[in-house]
Formats: C-alpha cells, sequence, structure tokens
C-alpha cells in the first residue's frame, strides 16, 4: 500500500534525525511529489503516525516529530529493535496513552537489533540526557558489551525499564517480559491435548524470548513422556528474519519444512509473524493446515487473524507490555521502587491449530 510506504518513510526520517532538531516534517505537498501519490493518501500516512504518537500538527504551521520543543527531563527514550515491527505500534501507543498524561513525549530510536547500534544510542543519550528510558534490548540471547554504558546512565539518575527481552548481567533494573517458558509449555500441552505426539519448533537464537519458548516447549514433552525432537527444532537470527519479512525470501522455511519437519504433524512459531509465511509455504506445498499440519504461535495478533488458516496464538488478556513497562517507568521518575515482572498468556483457539 502506498501510505504504509509513506508512513515509513516518515517513522525513519523521525529515527534518524531523532538527535537533531529537524523542526518540521516534510510538508503535504513535499510528500505527494516525492511518492508520486494523491494528497489523500499522503493524509492517511500522516494520521497512522498521529494514532502511534511520533508526530502532532501545529495550525497553520505544519506537522512535528511529537518530542519536538519539550525539555529533555520531559523526553522519553523508547529504544526499540524494530520500528516496524508488527507489535511495536501498539505497544507505542499504550506507552504514550500512560505517559502523555504526566506530560513525557517519547523520543523513538531503532536498534534494528544490533548491538553496535545500541551503544550509538546509548552513547548519545549519555551526551544528551533524557527523563527516562524504555528499552527493547538487542540480541537479548547472547552477550552483551554494552552492560557498561546502562550501568553509567543508572548512575547518572536515569531510570530504565526493560521490555521484551532482558540482559542476565542486568537483572536489578526492573523489566516487563512475557512468562515466555510458560507459554511454550502452554503451546505444546495444548497440542498433545489434540493428540499430536511429533511435535517440532521455529524459533529466534539470538533474542532471549526463544530460548526460554523453546525451554516451555522442551519440559512439556518431557513431562508428557514425548521423545525430545532435536532434529526438528528450527532456529533463525534476525539477519535471516529480515529475508523472510522484509525480502519475502521463503527460501529458509521451505527448507525447514522439507529438511527438520517432515516427520513433525505439529510446530510451534516464536511468533505469528512466521507462523503466517509458514502457513503459506506449507499450502505452497500443496499441503493443508491444520489436516496434514498444525501450527500454533505467540502474540495473537493482526497475522494471526489474516492469515488464509487463523492462528492459533497466545496472547495477553488484560495486560499490555507497553503499559506495564510505562508504568514501572512512572512509578521510577516519582522516586517509587519498580521490580521486573511477567506477563501472562491467553490462549486464543483458531482453526490453524
Amino acid at each position: 500500500m502506498k501510505y504504509q510506504a509513506v508512513a515509513q518513510y516518515l517513522r525513519e526520517y523521525i529515527v534518524l534525525h531523532s538527535n537533531e532538531s529537524i523542526g518540521r516534517l516534510p510538508t503535504e505537498l513535499e510528500l505527494q511529489e516525492r511518492f508520486g501519490v494523491s494528497r489523500q493518501t499522503v493524509r492517511k500516512a500522516i494520521s497512522i503516525l498521529k494514532d502511534e504518537g511520533l508526530i502532532k500538527s501545529r495550525r497553520g504551521s505544519g506537522y512535528y516529530p511529537a518530542n519536538a520543543g519539550f525539555s529533555s527531563s520531559m523526553q522519553i527514550a523508547v529504544i526499540t529493535t524494530f520500528v516496524d515491527d508488527y507489535i511495536f505500534p501498539a505497544v507505542l501507543r499504550d506507552m504514550e496513552n500512560v505517559l502523555s498524561p504526566s506530560g513525557y513525549k517519547l523520543q523513538v530510536y531503532s536498534t534494528l537489533n544490533r548491538v553496535s547500534a545500541e551503544r550509538e544510542i546509548l552513547l548519545s543519550l549519555k551526551n544528551h540526557p533524557v527523563g527516562g528510558i524504555i528499552v527493547e534490548g538487542s540480541k537479548t540471547a547472547l552477550p552483551n558489551p554494552n552492560t557498561d554504558l546502562y550501568q553509567t546512565l543508572r548512575d547518572m539518575g536515569i531510570p530504565i525499564v526493560f521490555f521484551q527481552g532482558h540482559y542476565a548481567d542486568l537483572s536489578h533494573i526492573p523489566a516487563v517480559t512475557d512468562n515466555n517458558f510458560a507459554g511454550g509449555y502452554m503451546l505444546a500441552k495444548h497440542l498433545i491435548s489434540k493428540g499430536h505426539k511429533s511435535i517440532g519448533g521455529i524459533f529466534k537464537s539470538d533474542d532471549i524470548q526463544g530460548p526460554e519458548r523453546y525451554g516451555g516447549m522442551m519440559n512439556a514433552l518431557r513431562d508428557a513422556g514425548l521423545p525430545v525432537p532435536d532434529h526438528s527444532i528450527c532456529w533463525y537470527d534476525s539477519e535471516q528474519r529480515s529475508k523472510i519479512v522484509d525480502d519475502k525470501d521463503e527460501g529458509l522455511l521451505i527448507s525447514f519444512l522439507k529438511e527438520r519437519l517432515p516427520a513433525s504433524s505439529a510446530v510451534i512459531c516464536y511468533n505469528d509473524e512466521i507462523a503466517y509465511h509458514l502457513i503459506k509455504d506449507i499450502q505452497s506445498l500443496g499441503k493443508s493446515v491444520p489436516k496434514d499440519f498444525a501450527v500454533v504461535s505467540f502474540d495473537n495478533s493482526y497475522y494471526s487473524r489474516i492469515c488464509p488458516v487463523p492462528i492459533t496464538s497466545l496472547g495477553h488478556k488484560t495486560k499490555s507490555m507497553g503499559t506495564e513497562a510505562s508504568a514501572k517507568m512512572l512509578d521510577l521518575l516519582r522516586g517509587k521502587s519498580a521490580v521486573s515482572s511477567a506477563l501472562p498468556w491467553d490462549l486464543v483457539v483458531r482453526r490453524s491449530g
């Protein structure tokens, strides 16, 4: 969709220039000319970014980043891995809903899940301090060289809250995560109750959620007396994720299906994004979901609803990641303590498994 391309350009423009006084964003006319689209298309893109809390309008002046013109002490840096990740807009909106009434504005950064980019951002925040930092760590399943900067920023009096992932070396910093072990256990138990005895899995290797979800699955299989499916466990990293999602390269998932998962009757996917692409690849091979292959996953996102076969997925019934992380940040800003918490999962059963 053309409006999505315009919206993504504006997101990246704001992120790339987030440490500069960029003033007004490109005008509607400039965007029309750049993308060769109608005014209606541009306004639809702008409306999306307003809903995400990334931009604001000034009558007779134009559009500006939402954090323009505010004291740095009232700015909260939000560091995420992928600003275009399918669950991030909702997380950002929830953060805005919690922090905005207290006068705080969000300053969004993206690391592309690269520790080098994360370090550059943290160094910038050290030199240009903000009121607080809410951060999704990069490659949280691996040793991280940036823990020194996190500790330095904390020693400077800047409150920090992690969301999604967490670093083992920084367990003293509060984090809001999913109960990933319990989620993996829950999905495996669900498939076992459906009669599946040969269950595979596809997990992300460089973010802590992957090993945790894998651990829950494996423990459920063990407790049910089922064999450990070493050969049927597939791993992918952030670079491979980009090839699958951004480049539409289905080779990796096709390879998994043909070489690693043929003996399985069901598979647990790391998230809805991968499950969506996997189901399409299963169908491209002339097989049926769930008759030939059951698929379940995490996030209960729009992917689980728009998929050719709606996906059985875990979601959160009452609390949200953005709301919880922002509430902890407010507590820290007000001199209160905050402790880590894990959000429980709720199983939403659909046709895929």
